[in-house]
Order: C-alpha cells, then structure tokens, then sequence
C-alpha cells in the first residue's frame, strides 16, 4: 500500500524578491510539515511549477496542469502534478514608481500599464505514483471548491487527499473521495513491474514517426544524450514516458528530466547520457551542443548531429521490426495499392494501439535477449545471490560478435541493472520472463511471416492492456468543475487562502492512528524459479552459418588425433593440412577441445616430442583465430588442456604445452580470464551443493525431462532451490553454507593465480620479455576503468621486497605480470565477496607463485635449448647461370600464396603453396625454392624467381604461417617481370639477418654505376685471362671511343668535365645549356664547326676508316637498303639522290642522343642543321628513318618543338608560318629543311602546278593507283579517329582536322563537352563523338560543308583535297595550341593528345596489380577484368596503335610523315617502329626486327636505363615500360596476322623479360654515346668472349636459334610487301599471357641454361604411345606449375625433336631443325603445285600461294582452338596439344571441311586381315583407329588416301577374342583372332601374332572406356 499524494504544496509569486526583473516563486503553505521518514521533502520544487520563469502578466491565462518528474538521492522518481492558476494584484511597479529602482524594472512590465496585473499561484501534489488523471482530478477539485466557493472546508479536502492510501498493484479498484461530493475510481495495474503508459507511446510514435522513434530508441539504449522539445509540458512528459515504456525490460538509470527549468540549463552540457524535455521557447539556447540527439515534437523531427554515431538494431531485425510497426501504426498501407481494399482497415484506438506498439518492442527484446540466462554465471547463492552475465558467450553463441549494437547494449548500464534484477533464479516472474523462456521457439518460427508477428503482437498487446485496465471501464467518477461563470469572473477578488494547518495536520496524525493499530496487509509475494527458455546453441546453429560438409571435417580432425594418440606420425602428417583449414570453423575447435579431452588421464597426458609437436600446432592454429574476448569458449576449452599435456625433456623436468600457446591476444584480456574464473566457480557451487543434498536425492541430480532423456540441473536451478530453502535454516547451517562458498571462492582464485602465470610468463624470461609486457601494458589501460585499485596501490610497493628475489633479468616480466594477477584477483573479490583477510593472503602469494614458476620455466628454456630440432625440409640449391654468384646463401623462408588462386588448390588441383624452401640472393636473380606444405604433393619442386633488377616494390608485412603458432616478419617482393614472392621468414632466421639480406638486395638492385649490373660484372674473374689476346685488336677502337669522348666534351661546354668519369648530365641540364649556346649564334656555330673540322683533320687516316666501318652498325645497312644513301665517299655520290647521310653528329656533338650518322635531305648542309637543332627539344631535329619502297614517301622522327624556350622562334608555335616577312633565320631554314624534304618526294616533283586546287586533284590522280583512290575515305576516317574537330570556313581550314569528334574508345573521360569546341582549339584523341569510326561520308560532308554529290562534284573534290598533304607532322596537342596555318603550305601539323610518361608507369602499376594481385579478394570491385580496366593499359595500347596505322595509312598514300612528339624518345619511338613493322615485310623477320630495334631504340636514345630505373640515381624516377608496351603492341599485331612473322609469340615474351633483366649489356646505357663512352659499343665485334658469356641478347637468340626452334614461328609465309592494319579498338586488344603465366616447376624459361638440365630427364620417357602398348600415358598437367609448351610440345617441335633422338640412337650426325624444315617446306611446295586442289594442312602451314583466302582463314582459325594442325594458328608458342579440345560440337564438321592428306590423328595403326562378307575371302587392310575422331577406319594399303570404310566406335558394343574361321590366314597362332561387335554386325580380325592382337583389343577398349 502506499499514500496517493506524500505531500501538497501552495507555490506563489514572491513579490520580494525579484532579481533583474526575473521573478521567482515561493512556497506558502506546505503539508505535511515535517518530511515522512521513507520520502523525503524534495528541493526546488519552485523552479519545476514555471519551468518557463515566475512572471507577471496583464491578462488572466486559463489554468494550465502538467506533471513533471524529480528523481532524488536515491534515484526514486517523484510526480510533481502542478496546477497553475493567475491571480489580480495591484500593479508592483505603479506602487514603486517613487522607488530608486524604478529604472531598473524589467521590460517585460515596463509594456504593462495597467494598475492591475497577475501572478500564477500553483496547487502542487507531490506522490510516488503515477496517476496524471487522478492528480488532475484532484488538484481540479481543489481549485473549484476555492473558485466556486463550495461548502467544504479545504481543509477536509486536502486532508483527505494526504491520508487517502491505495495499493501499489494487484489490480483492484479502488474508489476514492475527497469529501466535496466527488467520487473517484482508481485503477492499478496487476504488475507494477511492467510499466504503465495510458496512450503515450502511440502519441510519441505519431509524433515523430517510426523511423525517428527507433533512433531514438536505439539511442537511449546505447547511452547517447536525449532532448525533446514541444511547447507544451504535459507533451514532453509523456513522450519521456512512453520513451521509457518501449525500453522495457530495461530500465533507464541515467538523468531523467521530463520538464527542465531554463534556470537549469546549463545541464545540457553534463558529460553523462540523459533523456531531457525543454520548452520550444529555449529552442536558440539548444543550438550549440553538440552531441544531443534532438526530437521536435511539434514538427515531428529528429536532429543528429555529424559528431554521433547511433548504433542501430542489427539487420534483420531491424527491417522486421519497422515492418511490424507500420502494420500496427498504417494498416492501410499493406492495401494502399488493392483494386478492391478492404472496408475497414483503421487502424485499433489509441489505447489498444499503444499496446501493439509495445508488444512490438517486447518481441523485439525476447528476440535481442533470447537465451540469455543460459549466459548467467551464478558465483554466491548465500547470502544473497551474486550473478554475472558471460557477454562473450552470448554474443559467439549468437555471431553476433561484431554488432556494434547489442556490444553497447550489453556494455550499458541498462543491461547492468536488467541483469542484477532478474538474474537471480529465484523471484516473481512477469511478462517477458514468460516470452524469453516459453516463447522463443514460436518467435524464431514466425520471424519471417509478419501476419503471424502482428498476431503474436496482439496477443501481447492484450496482456499489456489488461495489466492496465483488469475490468470493464465503470463510469462511477463525479468530479467538479468550476462553473462557467467563476472562470470567465475578470475580477476574482479573493485570493487563494491560506489554510489551517492544524485542521490538516490532526487529519494526518488520525489517519496515522488508525494505520498502526489496523493488522498489517499482507501481500502474497509469488516467487518461483525463473525458468530459462531454451539453451542458446539450438537456437542459433540453424540460422548460424552452418559450415558446409561439417561432419566430414569433424570426421578429419577426430582421425588425425587418434593417428597422433597411435603414434601414426605419418598418417597424421598428411592429415594436417586439413585439419588446420578445418580449424578455421567453430565446430571443428570444440571438437578439437573435445577429443583432446579424453585423451587426459588424471589431468596429465604425456607426450613424445613429435606428438607434442603437432598438438601444440593444433592449438595454435585453434586459438589464432579466436578474438580477444574469446566469445566461442574456445580458449576456455582449451585452458585445462594446456596445462595438462607435457612431454618429458630429461633430467626430471617436463615442459607443458602452455610455453608453447601464449602468443594470443586472449591470454591478456581480463574479461576472459573473469568470465572463466566465474563459470569454474559456479561448476564448483554447483558440485557443493550436490554434494550436501542426501544421497537418494543425489541420484536425482539428474532429473528426467519430458522426453525421458537425462537432463543435468542447471546452476540456476539450483540456487533457485537453495534460496527457496535458505529462510527455513538455522542459523549455523546459514553461516556454515556461507563459509563454504567462500572459501571454495578462494581456492578458486589461488589456482586462477597459478594458471595465469603460467600462460602470462613467457618461456625465455629475457627475450620475448617487451612482447609480453606491452600486451600487459596494453591491457592496463583498457581495464582500469573497472577495476577497483584499492588493494593493487597499495601492494604495488611492497610486493617486490617482501617476495625478495633481485633477478634482473626477469624481474619487470615478473612485476607486470604480478601486476596484472593482482589486479585481477582485487576485482573478483570484491564482487564475490570473499573477506579481507583472505585477500590480503592472496596479494602475499601471488609473487611467489610468479616467481616459483619463473626458476621452473628457466629450467625447462634450458632444456628446450637441447633437443634436436624438429627435422624441415632439406633445404634445395638452384642451378646457376655461369657467372651467377651466390651473394646470400639460402635463408629459410616460407613462400605464401598471394592473390593468384591457380597455386593454392582453390580451382582445383593440390595446393602448391604455401611452400617451405629457402630463398637464394644471387648477382643476377632472387629465387625461392623449396617444397609445398601439402605432403599429397611433398615429392614435387617449387621454384619461383626473378631478375633482381626487375625489383618494383619491397615492403614488409606480418604472415601468420597456418602450419606454425608464431607470426613472422616477411617481405613482399614485387618485380616487374609480373611476379610477386610474399616471404615469410622462418624463426630460425634472425631478424638482424632478413635486414641484411634486404639491405644486398637494394644494393643489387640501385649499383652505383650501370657498371655494377649484372651484365657488366658477369664473369669477371674470366677478364683477365682472356684481355691480353684481343688487346691489339681491339686497340684502335678503345682509343677512339676515348677521343670521341673527349672532344664532344670539349666541344658541349666546360660544365662535363667538372662532373664524375662516368655519368653524362642529367637530361634537364643539356637543355639548359643549349638554351644558354643559343645565345650568341654566330660564334657557337662556327666554334662547332671548327671543333668538328680540327677533330676530323687530327684523326688518323685509319681511325677514320675504322669509324666509317664502325658507324656502318645497324643504321648503315638499314639506309643503304632502303636507298636512303651510301657512306662510300662523298665525291662519288650522285647529287640526283634526295637523301645523304651526314656525319654532323659523328663527335655527338649536335644532339647527344643521336647516331653518329643521320640522313638527313641532300640540298641542306650541315652548318644549317646545326642551327634547326635548336628549335627542338633535346636538339633531336627531324631525320629520315624509313623510306616506302612503292610510294617514296618517308618517315622522319625528332622531338617536340621548344615552346618557349628558344628566342625569336617562329611566332605561332605549331608550324613554321609562311612568308618572307619573318626575318629571323633559323624559322627561314626550319622551312627550307621541310621544304627540302618534301621536294625529295616524286609525287612533289612531278605536280605540275602549285598546290591550287586543280593543279593538285590532277597529280593525284595520275600518280596514285587506284586502290589509293579506294582508300581515300578510310584515312579520313583514321584522321578524324586521331584528332577531334575544329570549325573553320573551308577556304582557310586546316587539312588535318577532319570533321566531327571521333568515335575513340578511351577509358578516361572527355573533357570537352558535347557542343562544338571554340575556334582555332585542336579536338582531342579523346573523342566523345558517336559517329561511326569508319563513315567515310561523315568526313566528307564536314570537310566540304555540304553534302556529297553522287557525281563527285566539288564537294568531294575538296575533301581528297583536304586529304592530301605532302607532309604531315604527327605533334603533341599540348604544345600546338591556338596557331593558325596557312593553306597552301605543302605540310600540315596532325595534332593528337600523347599519354605522358607518369600515365604509363600509373597504368603498368596498376597492370601489375592486377596481373598479380597480393591477396585475393572477393570484393566484385577488385575483380581481374574490373582492374584490368581501371588500369587503363589497354587504352594505352589503344592509343599508340591508333596513331600508328594513321601513320602508316599517310605513308601507303604517298604523303610523308613526321612524328614530333614530346622529348622523341618514348612515344615517337614507339610509333616510328610500329609503323616500320607494319609497313616493312623485312622488319618482320629475325633480323629486321633486331635491326629495328637496334636502330630506332638503341641508337636514337630511348633511354633504357632511365626508365627502368637500372641505377641509384634513376631510383627515384621508377619503373616506365615504354619498351614493354611496344612489345605488348607486337604481340597484338602478331595475333591478328600470325602468319607475316618469322618469329614467336614466345621471343617477344623473351625479349620483354630481358630487356628488364641485365643479364645482357644490349638494353643498358641511354644513348650509343654513353656505350661509346663505356667502350660497350664496339665489343661485340671485337672481342669475342668465353662462349658462355654472352653480353648481347641477339647474339644469344641467334646461337639458342641455331639449336631449337622454340623462337621461330610455324606459320611464318609472308606475302609480298603485305602493309599491315590491325584492328586497334580495345575489344580487338588480348591481354598478353606474358604477364599471366608462371611456371612453379621451374622458375621464368627465359634462361635457357637453366631448362636443358631438367630437359634430358623429360625426354628420356618414352612419349609414342603405339610403341608402349596399351598402358595409360596420362600425365596430370598443372598450368601453374609445368611448362606447357615442354610438356604438352606442338606436332612440328615434337617431330623435329623425335627425328633428333632418333638420327642420335642411329649414331647419325644430325642435321640443324632450320636445315629439315626449309627441306620440307621445299618439298611440300613442290607437290603443292602438282596437286591439283591444295591439301588443307601442308598449305596452310608452308604455301605462300594462297593469299585470296589467308586471311579469312587465319582469323576463322584463331577463333576456333581445335585439332592439332590447326592449333597453331592460335598459339605459335607451342601450347598445341595432339589431340582437338573436347566439348564442342562442330568438331567433326570442322574435320570434315579439310581433307586430309596425312591424317593427323591416328591413335593407332597397322595391318589386320579382316573377313569380309558372306563366302567372302579374308583380306589384309591397313587400320587406322582414330581416338579424335572416335572410328576405326581402313584402306587398302598404308600409302592408300582413300578411306574404304569407316567403323564408329559409337556402336562398338564390345572387343572378344575370336576363334580361327573358314578361309583365315595360315600359320597364325589361335590367340591372334578377335571380334569386335557393334550394334548392327560382327566382325572378325585376325592380327600378324597374340601380341598384336592384344594391342589391337587393348586400343579399342581404351578408346571406348576413354569415350
């Protein structure tokens, strides 16, 4: 029972005391007088009656009611219910006006001017309950008795309100009176547990929304700061109120303001979390806080703020949950969209409504929390219960882990309180016990279905309110209100009196009385125990991720450690690899935990070491993937454990499997070790209290379920039994019981002391002391918040001493650790109640325990130190190139898996990796070898390996090797020639070692000087031997690349001489000193040349003609092919020739990147080719490099122009403008070299008039034939693909920009936008434009501006005007900006957007992670084709082609070409070789190619060592493969045309991965001055070295070319000056398998020493299968671990190498594979010709007849990867196999097309006799069993082409061997007749002998079963 209202109060104005004009309230009259005992008075109620501020008003406002909320000291809430009505007074300020202060008087009534004004007065209720109506009521009744005047004393009243007295629950009613006439009927609740909340929660809900009220909520729970805001209290209480109803179970306990004054605002900014209401009218004062969730009520919104993160209901919950709402709160939501809605769909009355709302929640919290007492660790029973909440094992037993929602929630005060107050098993259950225990299995069957939710809803709905109103509503209530006519009174001139408050008190003390001498109510308290639902594991492991084929996992884990426990050390070994995967899912932990477990006898297992070995590793592998809070158990599982199994190690001294588990993070988490101290605890209360119950009632320990299955007694049931018992015991038995449980509480914390030394103290006590003490430290910080330092301080000094040990060494490992334990025990203690001087006895043990263990541990490190260690792999050597030397001996690593999936076993095929070898630093190479981890493929080899200077990257990353407990440092290792090693290196490595071993590695990988590479230091040692033969030869050659050197020198400027013998400047300094030579033209010009002039007539005559010879190199004999120009001698040369070949630049004088010998126009000399030089960048002026054999056009290259940089350059600077007007010099020359160059073309010389419009369409006409006319169309097109548009009047618009943007696919985005682009801009590469690529009339129309006329009138006479310039220049849009051109010049500038150098090292970095990803992912983002797209390689690609074949079209028209992009040496080269290869048959063959490159790469300085960053000073400018992308360009025109190139797909590959590798000196050094200078470049016609050594890469390819075919490629049959055009549009581009293919078996092939060893072992197994007979001659093929192209060898490289070993057996000299192929090659032609149709396979790979439908062929063939023959269109690299790929149905009709004259595909053949039909003879037949074809055919006679039948296998039903019949050949041996039955006859064969036969039988039934 308990009083309505504890106190009634009278609060009003305080005309006294007003400060600044605020006014403040006081309280008149308040009874009680004196406090009740058991509530006190509570403080500040004034403040809470105007929450707004006392003030005085002109007008009378109606009376206003609220209820605000005071919480006091001890957190009990009290219900203020405030009544306010206004008074009249005199106006204070009229009567002060003769005051002093009249000036200080507030503005508010300086507005009030008349002489009356009011004052509120407040009635105040003060109560612990909540009854708002009833207060209403009440307070009302008071207000009208004074208004009104009735006949009652207030007194009375008031007095029977204070003593009137109700139950606090139980449902009664209970009607009341306060003696004026009135009646009332209160209701309470059946259970004060559950909360009452009228209709607030669906007012709050259509207040603010579903959304906003469940942020709210999820706010609230995870303890953020709540502020509502409405302008009306009671608005604000109730939602408070309703905001804690939906929480319920739990219970709010922070600051809980309903109605805050703003005098008290300041609170807002307290730290901790609060739920607050506010008055909208102090909305601005709430702006700046900044981490206050704000609800509008009025506006219905809800304010975050950036700063707060609210944590929300996990998913699906969350989405159930709003669904549910919206169901309850909107019906007609779910109909909205029927065709015929339902009639009624209103939602239920606000009251029933507010009761579906909470049921909602109710759910909602049965499903947050199901299962939770199943997570109670019970620790005292006695005296009074004390219960933890396990947090970790509720949330592994839900995976719910990483909710950050249900973490805070667990983590908050709420729960704290929810589990205090219902964790004991023994109380009265309400409501959501009831859900929790007997409902979840309902919840969990229904969650999906939200019809069958909303019901269950409903049902709850109706208990909620039914605990509110038990009976049927009763209209007895009779309440007063004042009459109208009293409320309207303006003037009411009695004010409220003051009353008698001895009446009042006589009241209370009767009413007082009369309680004490009434009997005591007794109130039957229902306790019972609580029940506990079902347990959380069923619960979840169905909607838990059930691991797949668990069973059989489980099933692995058992066998391996019963193999273990039978010393099968074997067997076990094999089976680890999979048990440890198998121990990345729970269910294979707990199994492990469990079957370890019963190998413990007596809590001891002794082990030998290999044993101990492997279950060591098991439990590390177990515990490593367990989290810090160990929320499986697993580690608790495991802790028995590892203090149990040992090994014995001599001596006396054992080492347990502890020392060897303690790297995990769990063993410092203090919550794990609290929440195991705990559970053990309450295994051994729960044994207490078994042991003391009788021994009948022992037995029923056990108590039989429904189900008849034994079921343990929980804990908790038995507390609740034992609290049922405890007030029914005696005293002493309730001591005893007391003492009991805290000394087995005490133990319990000495043997935790034990067990966390032991895993707390690291086994070596000195080394891995920091590791373990920062752990400790770590955990230090995070724990302090909770425990209690109160026993840990004080200890802190004294344990040191008192323990007395000095040990240094080991001491700070033994304090943290005394530390922590100390730590710990404090806090268990305490909470469980154990006494002072027990724990005092503990903090004086702990140190000696830790320091007892220390000395064991000590004794068993030094033990450990002695045993042999466990037997690794033998560690293998590599084969070495000769001249390769180990620079570090093989440190033993661990080679990870990275991110591609072909080596781990996940596509199938064993898991190659992760392997265990060494890895080998050499001078040349990094190389891992070693053996797999895998034993099911332990016998194999895994070699993996890279050049080390093609190291890109190196970084240091952490591996956690599954096979070991401890994580290792390792390397990542990234190379450029696509390969990736993630090392990890063993613990036998020390760490100072992987430092030096990276330390090498970088100095290999930066040397000093190109001299420090590989290439240059090879074979050194061999130097000296061999120097002294070819000194006097080479004599003359040192000398002069000596003087070259040194007058060049001279020559450039005094700066070169200053700087170090070897290294030529940096390329940004040469241009600046020719800016500064540009300065005084005259006198440097004649300086050069009179430097050059001296230099020439110094020389020795035979120096000079060596030079001549010398120079003669590449260039030479390429120009002189070309008919570019002879170096004979200058007297002779015919002065008809266009072109020279100039030796300006012999000295290098003119442009340091240059050959010595340019070709330059004949008419120009070479004083004024000095000058032109410095118009462009880098002085690389344009030359000559190729010229069209047909047409005479030719290709010139040189660098971009000097924007700016060169003075009185001319004045647009995109092209020479015309006109003699310009005086300066050098743009005159600059036109006449052009001019020069364009006169040499005939078609130039030949033109009769200028370039007018007539005079040139006729030349045109008459020079080119007729299939340039057809190709008119398609280079606009190209044009128009290169370059974008520009609008400009026909007359003056510029030929090379060609109409409308073009269709160019490119990745990045345009930057222009769709409108045309402003006047005199260039359009982009970048084109955005939709048109066709190759719409030729596009072109047309917009170069003309008017249609096309059919009969070609003047529009298309204009647009093959526009076409046809004489020369173009390819230049960078960059640099051509906004210059004007003139018409009639005969050139014209083509401008196009170039990729910069960063663009390709950005693009190749991002290629390479693709190509090789670290680690693999499953984000779809980071798929292979997504990277390989962002990486923008193939666009690159895209782009060079794209340029290439426009050039290459230009040239095929006869015009020339000029291509001046950026500094000339990257993408320039890049272009003019692609064009060369494209235009020139020759180039395509060996010894163009090398010519090309030579000539275009080396000579003309593309600087190889710069952009591979070979040196230390190229370091910082990284890795740009501009090489590399020229050979990714050939291989995408070698796969569209393989038949035009003599060599393979795979010597591109060879030359991609040398040309990075410095193991040849060809691809080193910058320029042929920089070799000149090294004297490299001479040597190799020289000196000829030891064989072994080769320094250049061609020499090697020719001598490995000699010896095997493997670069040559089959297909090769050239057509006649065939110009090539690829298709260059990205779906037309291939990722090249070069940066995709690796061989584990052997490392790169790229060094073929290294493959012959391997080689002669392969070929000794025989490999025909007619000779081995009928056994299998399968060979698995892994395509990441063998070498296809060896294993699986084309038909043409097998015969060649079968025809070898046989001349070999035969003792024959064998011939060269060139020799035998041209042979045949020879052959076939012949016989080609004598046939009259062409066979298929000998033309297609030998005729070059057959060019009309080659091409067609070719492709129609690269599309299909079928049969032998055929496959090598495909894959010139030798990946055919002998047999077509299976599982395409077109096979036999794409046979059937070719007939062939040499079947191909004979599995088996021979002679066999064969019956024919009926009385026919038996006759001898040539068989042919064909395995591809899948039929056994046959012919007359082995040369017979003509098949005379065909069995089909399909039918064979079976092969038998058969009997001689009638007619059958003589002498033939019985055994040698079988039959062979097929579906439609029988028929019989007789073989030469058994054997035959059998083979015979044995091939058929193979082909069948194959089948």
């Amino acid at each position: 029972m308990a009083r309505l209202a504890d106190y009634y109060l009278v609060v009003g104005y305080d005309l006294d005391k007003r400060v600044e004009g605020e006014g403040l309230g006081r309280i008149l009259q308040r009874f009680p007088e004196k406090d009740w005992e058991d509530s006190p008075f509570p403080q500040g109620i004034e403040l809470f009656c105007q929450p707004s501020g006392w003030q005085l008003v002109p007008e009378r406002q109606p009376a206003s009611f609220f209820v605000a909320v005071l919480t006091d000291i001890n957190s009990e809430r009290h219900y203020c219910a405030c009544f306010t009505f206004w008074e009249g007074l005199d106006n204070p300020q009229l009567q002060k006006a003769k005051a002093s202060e009249a000036d200080e008087v507030d503005e508010g009534l300086a507005v009030v001017q008349s002489a009356q004004v009011f004052a509120p007065k407040s009635l105040v209720l003060v109560s612990r309950l909540d009854y708002t109506e009833v207060f209403r009521n009440c307070l009302g009744l008071i207000y009208t008795v004074h208004v009104d005047g009735l006949p009652v004393p207030l007194e009375t009243v008031i007095g029977n309100l204070l003593t009137c007295i109700i139950p606090i629950a139980g449902g009664s009613q209970r009607t009341i009176t306060l003696g004026a006439g009135d009646r009332q009927v209160i209701q309470t609740p059946i259970d004060d547990a559950l909360p009452v909340s009228g209709s607030t929660v669906a007012q709050l809900f259509r207040q603010l929304g579903i959304v906003n009220v469940l942020y709210l909520f999820c706010a609230a729970l995870t303890e953020h700061k709540i502020l509502f805001l409405s302008s009306s209290y009671q608005r604000l209480t109730d939602a408070c109120r309703g905001l804690l109803a939906i929480m319920f179970p739990l219970k709010y306990s922070f600051t809980y303001v309903p109605i805050l004054p703003g005098k008290l605002l300041e609170v807002l900014s307290t730290p901790t979390p609060f739920i607050i209401g506010v008055n909208s009218f102090f909305r601005s004062e709430t702006q700046e806080l900044l981490d206050v969730i704000i609800a509008d009520l009025d506006g219905g919104t809800v304010t975050i703020p950036e700063c707060v993160h609210i944590s929300l209901l996990p998913e699906p919950l969350l989405q159930q949950t709003q669904t549910v709402l919206s169901m309850v709160l909107d019906p007609e939501l779910e109909v909205a969209d029927h065709a015929f809605p339902p009639l009624s769909t209103q939602p239920s009355a606000l009251k029933i409504q507010d009761k579906e709302i909470r049921g909602v929640f109710l759910w909602l919290f049965a499903r947050l929390f199901q299962g939770y007492r199943w997570c109670l660790h019970i620790i005292r029973i006695h005296p009074e219960p004390v219960i933890r909440f396990h947090k970790a094992a509720f949330l592994g037993q839900r995976s719910l882990t990483e909710d950050d929602f249900l973490m805070k929630v667990l983590d908050g005060m709420a729960f704290a309180g929810f589990v205090s107050e219902r964790g004991p098993p023994y109380r009265a259950t309400d409501l959501f016990d009831d859900l929790v225990a007997n409902h979840v299995e309902r919840i969990r069957q229904e969650e999906a279905c939200p019809h069958k939710v909303l019901n269950h809803v409903k049902e709850l709905a109706e208990l909620l309110f039914k605990n509110e109103n038990p009976y049927p509503a009763v209209a007895m209530h009779k309440v007063q209100r004042p009459s109208e006519n009293s409320q309207s009174a303006v003037n009411n001139p009695t004010p409220f009196p003051a009353l008698d408050d001895v009446a009042v008190q006589l009241f209370i003390d009767h009413a007082a009385a009369k309680l004490k001498t009434a009997p005591p109510v007794v109130k039957a308290e229902l306790k019972g125990m609580v029940p506990s639902g079902p347990p959380l594991g069923d619960t979840v492991d169905r909607n838990g991720i059930v691991m797949a084929n668990s069973a059989r996992r489980l099933e692995v884990v058992r066998n391996c450690i019963t193999y273990i426990f039978e010393n099968k050390m074997l067997e076990a070994k094999k089976l680890m690899p999979a048990v440890l995967r198998a121990l990345k899912g729970r269910a294979a932990r707990i199994c492990l935990t469990q079957e370890l477990n019963q190998h413990v006898l007596q809590n001891r297992a002794v082990l030998d070491d290999q044993q101990f070995d492997y279950i060591v590793r098991m439990m590390n592998c177990t515990l490593q993937d367990c989290s810090h809070i160990d929320e499986h158990g697993i580690a608790a599982a495991l802790l028995p454990l590892v203090t149990a199994f040992c090994r014995k190690m001599g001596a006396g001294i054992t080492q347990f499997a502890y020392s060897c588990v303690q790297e995990h993070m769990v063993w410092t988490t203090m919550q794990f070790w609290e929440a195991m101290f705990y559970s053990d605890v309450q295994s051994h209360i729960r044994a207490l209290y078994l042991e003391t119950e009788e021994g009948e009632q022992h037995n029923n320990s056990e108590q039989l379920d429904g189900s008849g299955s034994r079921r343990e007694i929980s804990a908790l049931e038995l507390a609740s039994e034992q609290s049922r018992l405890w007030p029914t015991l005696s005293k002493e038995l309730q001591t005893e019981r007391v003492q009991k449980e805290e000394s087995t509480v005490f133990s319990q914390a000495i043997h935790y002391a034990n067990r966390m030394s032991y895993l707390l103290l690291p086994l070596d006590t000195s080394k891995n002391r920091l590791l373990r003490s920062s752990g400790l430290g770590d955990v230090e910080s995070v724990s302090n918040s909770y425990v209690t330092n109160s026993i840990a301080g004080s200890m802190a000094e004294s344990y040191d001493t008192e323990s007395g040990f000095e040990d240094a060494e080991s001491s700070d490992v033994a304090n943290s650790v005394v530390r922590f334990i100390n730590r710990f025990v404090d806090k268990v203690c305490n909470e469980s109640g154990v006494t002072n001087e027990h724990l005092k006895a503990l903090h004086a043990m702990i140190p000696d325990i830790v320091q007892m263990h220390i000395e064991t541990l000590d004794a068993v490190h030094r033990e450990s130190k002695r045993l042999p260690p466990i037997q690794k792999p033998k560690l293998l050597r590599p084969t070495l190139l000769p001249g390769e030397e180990l620079v570090m001996d093989g440190m033993r690593v661990h080679l990870i898996p990275d991110g591609r999936e072909e080596a781990t076993g996940l596509m199938g095929g064993p898991p190659l990796l992760p392997a265990e070898g060494a890895i080998f630093l050499t001078n040349y190479r990094l190389i891992f070898k070693g053996t797999p981890n895998d034993p099911l493929v332990g016998e194999q080899v895994v070699t993996r390996s890279f050049p080390i200077a093609s190291l890109t990257k190196e970084k240091r990353i952490s591996v956690t090797i599954p096979m070991d407990q401890f994580v290792q440092e390792g390397l990542q290792l990234r190379s450029c020639t696509f390969q990736l090693m993630k090392i990890a290196f063993d613990e036998e490595v020390a760490s100072d070692l992987a430092e030096v071993f990276r330390k090498h590695m970088h100095k290999l990988r930066y040397p000093q000087h190109v001299q420090g590479t590989f290439a240059f230091t090879v074979g050194q040692c061999g130097k000296m031997v061999v120097e002294h033969k070819t000194k006097d030869k080479n004599q003359s050659l040192r000398t002069l690349s000596k003087n070259l050197v040194k007058s060049a020198k001279r020559t450039i400027g005094r700066q070169y001489v200053t700087k170090k013998k070897y290294s030529p400047p940096t390329w940004e300094n040469r241009s600046s000193f020719q800016s500064e030579l540009d300065e005084d033209e005259i006198s440097v010009s004649e300086e050069v040349d009179q430097s050059s002039l001296t230099l020439s007539s110094t020389m020795r005559s035979s120096d000079r003609q060596t030079m001549s010879n010398v120079v003669e190199r590449a260039c030479c004999r390429d120009y002189q092919r070309l008919g570019l120009g002879t170096l004979s001698n200058s007297l002779t040369r015919s002065k008809n020739e266009p072109f020279r070949i100039s030796t300006v630049n012999r000295m290098y004088t003119v442009c340091r990147s240059y050959p010595g010998l340019l070709i330059v126009p004949q008419s120009i000399p070479d004083t004024t080719i000095q000058r032109i030089c410095r118009c462009y960048r880098q002085n690389r002026f344009p030359v000559v490099c190729w010229r069209n054999s047909r047409t005479k056009a030719v290709l010139l290259r040189s660098a971009g122009l000097h924007a700016k940089g060169v003075v009185g350059f001319f004045k647009s600077p995109n092209a020479p403008a015309s006109g003699p007007s310009q005086a300066d010099s050098t743009s005159l020359e600059q036109e006449k070299y052009l001019q020069a160059i364009i006169s040499s073309m005939p078609s130039y010389s030949e033109s009769s008039g200028r370039n007018t419009l007539s005079g040139f369409t006729s030349t045109h006409m008459s020079t080119s034939d007729s299939s340039d006319k057809l190709r008119q169309p398609k280079i606009g097109a190209l044009m128009k693909q290169v370059m974008g548009t520009r609008e400009d009047v026909p007359g003056t618009f510029s030929r090379g920009a060609l109409g409308q943007r073009a269709k160019v696919i490119s990745l990045s985005q345009p930057k222009v936008s769709g409108r045309n682009p402003s006047r005199g801009k260039w359009g982009s590469i970048r084109g955005s434009g939709r048109l066709s690529a190759y719409n030729p009339d596009v072109g047309t129309r917009l170069a003309g501006k008017e249609s096309p006329q059919s009969n070609g009138g003047p529009g298309e006479a204009l647009f093959l005007r526009q076409q046809k310039a004489y020369l173009y220049i390819i230049g960078d849009k960059a640099q051509l900006k906004g210059g004007k051109q003139d018409s009639f010049q005969q050139w014209e500038v083509v401008p196009i957007e170039v990729c910069d150098v960063r663009q390709v090292k950005n693009s190749f970095k991002k290629l390479m992670k693709a190509c090789v990803p670290s680690s693999s992912t499953t984000d779809p983002n980071m798929s292979f084709l997504r990277c390989l797209e962002e990486s923008e390689w193939m666009a690159l690609l895209h782009r060079v082609l794209q340029v290439s074949v426009l050039v290459v079209e230009l040239l095929d028209t006869g015009s020339s070409v000029m291509v001046s992009l950026e500094d000339g040496w990257d993408v320039t080269t890049q272009v003019v070789s692609l064009v060369q290869l494209l235009s020139d048959p020759y180039y395509r063959t060996f010894d163009g190619f090398r010519l090309l490159v030579e000539k275009e790469w080396l000579s003309f300085g593309h600087r190889f060592s710069h952009r591979g960053a070979q040196t230390l000073g190229s370091q910082n400018s990284g890795f740009t493969p501009v090489f590399l992308q020229f050979l990714d360009c050939v291989h995408q025109i070698h796969l569209q045309f393989p038949m035009e190139f003599e060599f393979s797909q795979y010597y591109l590959k060879f030359l991609a991965y040398h040309y990075v590798s410095n193991r040849f000196r060809t691809f080193l050094l910058d320029s042929d001055y920089e070799r000149i200078e090294l004297g490299v470049l001479y040597e190799e016609k020289g000196e000829r070295r030891s064989p072994q050594v080769c320094k250049s890469v061609w020499d090697y390819i020719d001598r490995l070319n000699k010896k095997t075919p493997v670069f040559y490629n089959y297909m090769f049959s050239p057509e006649d000056d065939e110009v090539l055009r690829p298709y260059t549009f990205n779906s037309n581009l291939k990722v090249w398998d070069f940066y995709m293919e690796e061989t584990l078996s052997e490392g790169p092939s790229y060094d073929w020493e290294l493959r012959g060893r391997q080689e002669r072992v392969a070929e000794e197994t025989p490999e025909r299968p007619d000779s081995s007979g009928p056994k299998s001659q399968r060979h698995i093929v892994w395509p990441c671990y063998d070498s296809l192209s060896k294993v699986v060898p084309d038909a043409i490289t097998k015969l060649l190498q079968d025809l070898q070993s046989l001349e070999a057996e035969l003792g024959q000299t064998s011939e060269k594979w060139k020799d035998t192929w041209d042979k045949i090659k020879n052959a076939q032609r012949t016989e080609t010709k004598l046939e009259s149709k062409p066979s298929f396979s000998s033309s297609l790979l030998m005729s070059s007849n057959l060019s009309h439908q080659r091409r067609s062929q070719g492709v129609y063939l690269q599309e299909s990867g079928v049969g032998s023959s055929i496959n090598l269109a495909l894959d010139c690299e030798a990946s055919a196999t002998s047999t077509p790929a299976a599982g395409r149905p077109s096979t036999s009709t794409l046979y059937s097309q070719f007939q062939s004259t040499e079947s191909e595909n004979r599995s088996f053949e021979g002679i066999l006799f064969k019956r024919g039909a009926l009385l026919k003879p038996w006759k001898p037949r040539w068989f042919v069993l064909d395995k591809t074809k899948h039929q056994l055919r046959y012919y007359e006679s082995r040369r017979d082409k003509e098949c005379k039948g065909v069995i089909e296998l399909a039918e064979v039903e079976s092969v038998i061997p058969g009997t001689s019949a009638m007619g059958a050949p003589k002498n033939i041996e019985e055994k040698a007749f079988f039959d062979l039955k097929t579906t439609k006859r029988v028929y019989n064969f007789c073989a030469q002998d058994s054997l035959n036969a059998q083979l015979w039988m044995d091939s058929v039934q193979s082909c069948l079963s194959d089948a």
